[in-house]
């Protein structure tokens, strides 16, 4: 059996799809291949329940082609959105797609009444294979660093061992989601073990306003296998609701996750093994604007952006120390 995996973004998404493929791939020995933005397919590559990578840079346009030719058995659509119809259109194959939750999302983000079940994503992606017999095995998600990306944490720094330090992730792609610097900057001072900053060009300016004898700034020096090789080497991870986040929780790792516009009951939260928890969610509850987005702004769109602003340093210092 040949089955196609559609998901064209974003990081933590993609992780978040790795347990369809390795079940597919054990469970039915199926020839899995997997259909992605460019950008993203590098974090594919090294997964050994994906036997080919597909991607492309604007439009599916540019592999439709190389697609038809694959006839496969199913397209499993775990993107769901008018590209991937294009591609299902096209190929003309069984397909099944799996529930965005798009309605239970909107009257929860406009009206704030909850129709959310209580799944997490993996679940509902896992839910799109169920007709082939294929169910869940418990054994969380996968992320795969090729043995090159590695990395040697002491080659960065004196005081960094593998397991001695706290990976902070300041990333995260929209601003509503990231904390203020001023409190991840006196999370920081509080905090006396050595920590490790990791997050893209455009966290630079931040992590430079977060200074400390204990701090070790990453940001922006990083691909993103060798980013992961520091969360999997880390004794704990503080992370914002981004893709490294779900990366963490590959590596079964100790996570204190920090959220601001959006809330864990979207689905989304650190995904671990069947009977381990291991991460700790800090958020302002019962804010009447809160979730805001679904995914997050630029700027708070009241303007006091209290989801952040409350949250408390010493809440998040106590719970890494825990």
């Amino acid at each position: 059996m040949k089955i196609l995996l559609l998901r064209f973004s974003s990081i933590g998404d993609i992780v978040l799809t790795t347990p369809v493929a390795r079940c597919l791939k054990k469970q039915l020995g199926a020839e899995v291949h997997f259909l992605t933005k460019r950008a993203f397919a590098p974090m594919l590559l090294a997964n050994p329940h994906i036997d080919r990578v597909f991607s492309f840079e604007k439009e599916v346009t540019e592999v439709l082609s190389d697609l038809k030719s694959e006839r496969y058995d199913w397209l499993v659509d775990l993107h769901h959105n008018l590209r991937s119809l294009h591609v299902k259109l096209a190929l003309g194959r069984p397909a099944r797609s799996f529930d965005k939750l798009n309605v239970e999302k909107w009257l929860m983000v406009y009206f704030k009444t909850d129709r959310l079940p209580d799944l997490h994503i993996v679940t509902r992606y896992m839910a799109t294979v169920a007709h082939l017999g294929v169910h869940y095995d418990g054994d969380g998600l996968d992320y795969f660093i090729p043995p090159d990306e590695e990395v040697q944490v002491s080659d960065f720094s004196d005081m960094l061992t593998e397991g001695n330090y706290i990976a902070f992730v300041l990333g995260a792609t929209h601003a509503t989601k990231r904390l203020p610097v001023e409190k991840a900057a006196e999370i920081c001072r509080h905090l006396d073990q050595p920590i490790v900053l990791l997050g893209g060009r455009t966290e630079q300016a931040a992590a430079q306003a977060i200074v400390g004898l204990n701090v070790v700034n990453l940001c922006g020096q990083l691909s993103l296998h060798q980013s992961a090789s520091f969360v999997r080497q880390a004794g704990k991870v503080l992370t914002h609701d981004t893709g490294l986040m779900h990366i963490a929780a590959a590596f079964r790792k100790k996570i204190v996750s920090v959220w601001g516009n959006t809330i864990p009951k979207f689905g989304m939260y650190p995904f671990y093994p069947t009977g381990m928890q291991r991460n700790t969610s800090i958020e302002v509850k019962g804010l009447p604007c809160r979730p805001c987005s679904k995914i997050g702004f630029d700027r708070c769109p009241k303007g006091h952006f209290k989801c952040m602003n409350d949250i408390s340093p010493a809440e998040v210092v106590e719970a890494l120390k825990k």
